[in-house]
């Protein structure tokens, strides 16, 4: 579900006054509309103007490469998630240039969710008195403990500490989950813990962080668009605040700093067939209207969105 966009918490350290700015490349990874078992990525100076690194990068021994999330880690190597559709489990890929990658496994999430916020769709007949879903109530503790999917999963890096943003459903609507890694290898993970104040039938979340403040912006999927909420940790608890005009019926927000320090959400307005994008001047406050993404509109999908020093 954004970029990923991890690279956006990596903000230029104060230069002396007259210096240049600082030189920015962004990598962008995404699948087409003409197939989610392909992953491409793209390249660009600005944000804006994305060029092809290479087209049919990666494709995963089985299943898809929905919804790729990608950051460079300390040991020098770019990492991948994404959506495999194929069970309950996320995939990943490691790379050293962007170009070539390995397929480093699907890591399964078959137990995980008992009595944590709900995921029920209220279809069922196994629920307490009074509401009618088998897998929970809509804002009430799943009753099972089994994940059936694991969607969108975005790294999120915070210091030292590596974790991936994922949305689990138990047989419901999906809930947005925090998993930290436990090595640096990346292949021991912790117990997911819910993001807090964001509630059940929520996909697609990234958070970013500026100053001491989180952002998590999520796609809420009763109403079909895409919220803005914030919290003192990357777990919570998560108050909503205004969003952008970003209009309804998008989804896969992954949000990057730009070379000027403003900042910059994608969305994916899937419907319609386009790549929209809107900046914010005031730190995440207030939104620019949305336009379409030069180039790539009408092309990629949920893209994730690296920033690097060039």
């Amino acid at each position: 579900m954004v970029l990923l966009a991890v690279a956006g918490l990596l903000v230029a350290a104060p230069g002396s006054s007259g210096a240049a700015p600082p030189a920015w490349r962004y990598t962008m990874v995404a699948f087409s509309n003409t197939s989610d078992r392909d992953l491409d990525v793209y390249e660009s100076g600005d944000a804006t103007q994305f060029q092809p690194l290479r087209l049919s990068a990666y494709r995963p021994p089985s299943g898809v490469v929905r919804d790729p999330s990608i950051f460079r880690h300390t040991d020098g190597l770019y990492y991948l998630t994404y959506t495999t559709v194929d069970g309950a489990n996320i995939g990943f890929a490691r790379s050293s240039d962007r170009i070539n990658w390995t397929f480093l496994g699907a890591w399964p999430v078959p137990f995980c969710c008992a009595f944590l916020p709900g995921t029920g769709d209220g279809t069922g007949s196994a629920s307490p008195p009074g509401s009618s879903g088998s897998a929970g109530f809509s804002d009430g503790p799943s009753l099972s403990p089994f994940t059936t999917k694991a969607w969108a999963p975005e790294w999120f890096v915070d210091g030292d500490r590596v974790s991936v943003i994922l949305s689990m459903s138990t047989g419901g609507g999906f809930v947005p989950y925090l998993m930290t890694a436990l090595d640096p290898s990346l292949r021991i993970w912790g117990p997911p813990t819910p993001l807090d104040g964001i509630g059940a039938d929520h996909i697609d979340t990234t958070v970013v962080k500026v100053g001491s403040t989180y952002h998590a912006f999520t796609k809420n999927e009763t109403k079909k668009v895409v919220e803005h909420a914030v919290a003192p940790s990357v777990t919570g608890p998560y108050s909503f605040v205004p969003p952008g005009n970003w209009g309804s019926l998008v989804e896969g927000p992954a949000v990057v700093q730009l070379p000027n320090g403003n900042w910059r959400i994608y969305l994916d307005a899937y419907t319609e067939g386009k790549y929209l994008y809107s900046d914010s001047t005031d730190g995440l406050n207030t939104w620019s209207p949305v336009q379409e993404l030069p180039g790539l509109s009408g092309a990629v999908r949920h893209v994730g969105v690296m920033r690097e020093p060039a």
